[in-house]
């Protein structure tokens, strides 16, 4: 059996060894390039193909591989909204992704983020590099004083409301599909309206479904919103009408913004862009606003939530060479 991986990172080689050192049987190759219609040859010959979601797999793409022998398809990530599942389905493929690598890894972030926000970190930050040790105006408001609205109660969402709770904030929640647990506790609100005229902080946790929540956080939501909030995207960004935040910002009906995932972010996170300067002025922006905090997709990001994406795609992987449908296949 054969595996062929694309994006290899040098941060995931670690993590891919202690795998190959589990199972000898299995030969694995890999490349730090992505999967396109170019490199699609690299995989001929294998049983599987292991990938980390930057590229959109495309038609042509998908259509690539499969003229190579793959029709396996095991993605590192949870995200399947670059995939184009009608051609996917056409070419018979198997997919799958890793749902639940680590909530807490993102839910951590989201929690670290909020807080530093709420303490103005970086413009204290920048008062203190300018040996400028006034306090005022520079007050931070307390995370128990906040209401805390989550919107999406799964995995990451139920972890990131704990964490609230143990700064003793108030968290009121909406969903969707409800959690049964949860909703013995009395935290669901029956409208995403209800929840975002209550909520201080409004922090996002659900998945983009094209054509449903497209750009939900939008003009109209924000008006909805208490003045002086704070909104927290560390889901996807085509949830949010970037314009209509920056908007808000300006205007002061935010009081601040946490970044981590962006409606343009393809082609331009995970790229360095210090020498010749950032060419989207939009983000470049954002990014420059001390009331703003923006981190390039990292929420993820740690050694234990590397080590189970690597891990679970390749198990998920060698499962479709078997013939097996592996418990994170996508059904679609």
């Amino acid at each position: 059996m054969k595996i062929f991986a694309y994006g290899i990172r040098d941060d995931e080689k670690p993590s891919l060894e202690d795998w190959k050192s589990a199972h000898p049987e299995v030969e694995v190759d890999y490349t730090q390039e992505l999967l396109t219609t170019e490199t699609a040859a690299l995989a001929k010959g294998s049983d599987s193909a292991v990938v980390y979601q930057q590229l959109d797999y495309s038609r042509e793409t998908l259509a690539a591989l499969a003229e190579n022998g793959v029709t396996n398809l095991s993605l590192r990530n949870v995200g399947t909204d670059n995939i184009d599942f009608d051609a996917a389905k056409a070419f018979n493929f198997n997919v799958s992704n890793v749902p639940v690598y680590s909530p807490n890894a993102i839910a951590e972030h989201a929690a670290i983020q909020v807080s530093a926000l709420l303490s103005q970190a970086k413009v204290m930050e920048n008062k203190v590099q300018k040996r400028d040790l006034r306090w005022e105006p520079t007050i931070r408001r307390e995370v128990r004083d906040q209401v805390v609205g989550v919107v999406g109660t799964g995995h990451i969402g139920r972890v990131f409301m704990q964490i609230m709770q143990g700064f003793g904030a108030k968290v009121i929640a909406y969903d969707v599909y409800r959690n049964a647990e949860l909703e013995k506790t009395g935290v669901y609100v029956d409208t995403l309206d209800e929840l975002l005229a209550q909520s201080d902080i409004v922090s996002l946790h659900i998945p983009h479904i094209p054509g449903t929540n497209d750009q939900m956080i939008n003009a109209e939501t924000i008006a909805k919103m208490k003045d002086d909030a704070v909104l927290v995207n560390v889901s996807r960004g085509l949830l949010v009408d970037t314009d209509a935040v920056v908007a808000a910002l300006d205007s002061k009906k935010l009081f601040g913004f946490v970044m981590d995932t962006y409606e343009g972010e393809v082609g331009v996170f995970n790229k360095d862009w210090s020498v010749n300067g950032l060419d989207d002025k939009r983000l470049d922006d954002l990014i420059s606003r001390e009331n703003v905090f923006v981190t390039p997709h990292t929420a993820f990001y740690t050694t234990h939530a590397v080590k189970e994406m690597v891990h679970q795609s390749f198990d998920a992987a060698v499962a479709f060479a078997k013939g097996e449908t592996p418990s994170i296949a996508v059904k679609y």
